[in-house]
């Protein structure tokens, strides 16, 4: 059996599970991409038990007298108003008739595929909300999608199945939330298809954390790269980043120092001096990889990655997972995301390790291709000094030596501006060591709270994180 026939023969059979199920009854209501996810359920058979309407709003006039009006059509805010409007229309309208035995759905996508112009990003919103149960609350999952295929009838198949298999995971695997996003790429590629957003919300997903299923995009490769916010909300990254000056330091955070966040204070201002940045709003963001994440394990210690996550969200930061662990791969995400300038800020010994050139050995031009990569569009590292604990010296950018062949490389990207030393630090910081604080809180050492921000120290406390005895315990 071939690919093509086998990915249909699992499509239909999805399909067609949810039809003969006589609880599900909903709408289906597609923008952008024709009615490819409604297609699957008409083609599988026995449609009319399941799909109470299906339909398409391409005009944006037709769409504003639908749905409301909307300065953006592609987004999250013009698939949640069809999700709300459909949902309630169905339980309005046949909810005295058969509520008492039905559970109600609503799905929706909207989409830009590729355009016969080409050229076009091409990405979409998608989501259902539904009822568990008759008469329940709904809940509902929302995500976004990337379609990587180079035709859009392709995009559209892509598409197509995504939403069968979105549909069927909410009505069948929903008490497993790692596998229901698993599920989400059946019969797919992450050649075709990219999630870099999922969130669930109400009352069947209130045990579900969205950054853990966040870091689940990442691990499984649907996506390089997941966001979220000081609050916890998972965010789009495209639309975080786009239009914004970005300012990144990668770490561990375990747990966030005051270095951690003078390293920040120190890069923002310099970043801020520059006429290319000047008077614009700048996007610090925290960088999480999954290299350090999985760091002596074969798979992330859930609770070690929230309590970073959650003493992140206290400093107020928004964080970011990729799966990116060379920093030019990173600045190319970036890059594809915002016309404007980027900044990478990195302790001295980071730097260091960026002239080894055993790192990019698995690039065709070492190391010269990786600073080319990661230092076109006039992005700049920002460079923190550290104490060199044997000489008690302070090492910055400016004194450092990286060995005969590698240092006249040095000295021209020093010269060109590559590098911003970072002077403006705060040298009573220096000595301060994220190893050496996380050891103090597991020996009962109260001498690491000044070393980390107060609302770090008062969550470390209060919940016990990194072996502290819990207050009131």
């Amino acid at each position: 059996m071939s690919a093509a026939v086998d990915t249909a023969a699992d499509t239909l059979q999805k399909a067609l599970r949810i039809n003969l199920e006589p609880r599900w009854y909903g709408t289906i209501a597609e923008i952008g991409a024709g009615q490819e996810v409604a297609r699957w359920f008409f083609r599988a058979g026995g449609a009319a038990g399941t799909v109470a309407k299906s339909m398409s709003a391409y005009d944006m006039a037709v769409s504003d007298a639908v749905y409301g009006h909307s300065d953006r059509y592609v987004s999250r805010g013009r698939l949640e108003a069809m999700l709300d409007h459909e949902l309630d229309l169905n339980v309005e309208r046949l909810g005295p008739s058969r509520g008492d035995d039905t559970c109600f759905f609503a799905f929706a996508d909207t989409v830009v595929a590729r355009s016969y112009r080409g050229g076009n990003e091409c990405h979409g919103w998608m989501g259902v909300r539904f009822q568990a149960h008759p008469g329940d609350e709904p809940s509902q999952i929302v995500l976004h999608v990337r379609m990587l295929d180079d035709e859009a009838g392709l995009q559209q198949e892509a598409l197509g199945i995504v939403g069968v298999n979105l549909l069927h995971a909410a009505f069948f695997e929903r008490y497993e939330p790692d596998r229901l996003v698993e599920s989400l790429l059946d019969r797919l590629s992450t050649g075709r298809i990219e999630i870099d957003m999922v969130s669930f919300h109400g009352i069947e997903f209130r045990h579900v954390d969205n950054r853990l299923m966040a870091l689940r995009l990442v691990q499984l490769g649907l996506s390089g790269v997941a966001m979220f916010g000081p609050d916890g909300d998972v965010l789009q990254p495209s639309e975080v980043l786009r239009k914004r000056p970005v300012l990144v330091e990668r770490g561990s955070f375990r747990p966030p120092t005051v270095v951690n966040i003078d390293m920040l204070r120190c890069a923002q201002e310099k970043f801020e001096a520059d006429p290319a940045v000047a008077g614009k709003p700048v996007l610090q963001l925290t960088e999480l990889t999954m290299r350090n994440l999985l760091a002596g394990g074969s798979d992330v210690d859930r609770r070690d990655f929230l309590a970073r996550a959650d003493l992140l969200g206290a400093c107020g930061m928004t964080t970011l997972i990729s799966d990116y662990a060379d920093y030019h791969r990173l600045a190319a995400y970036l890059a594809e995301r915002t016309r404007e300038r980027i900044g990478i800020v990195m302790g001295v010994p980071s730097l260091v390790d960026l002239f080894d050139e055993g790192t990019h050995a698995h690039l065709p031009g070492g190391l010269l291709e990786s600073f080319g990569r990661l230092l076109k569009n006039d992005l700049k590292l920002f460079v923190y000094p550290m104490l060199d604990l044997t000489t008690s010296q302070v090492r910055r950018v400016g004194e450092l030596s990286v060995g005969p062949e590698l240092q006249p490389l040095f000295d021209y990207l020093a010269g060109r501006g590559s590098f911003v030393d970072l002077d403006n630090f705060r040298e009573d910081f220096l000595p301060i060591l994220s190893r050496d604080v996380l050891r103090r809180i597991a020996e009962g050492d109260d001498s690491w709270e000044p070393m980390v921000p107060p609302a770090v120290a008062e969550m470390v406390r209060r919940r016990g994180f990194f072996g502290h005895a819990r207050e009131g315990a």
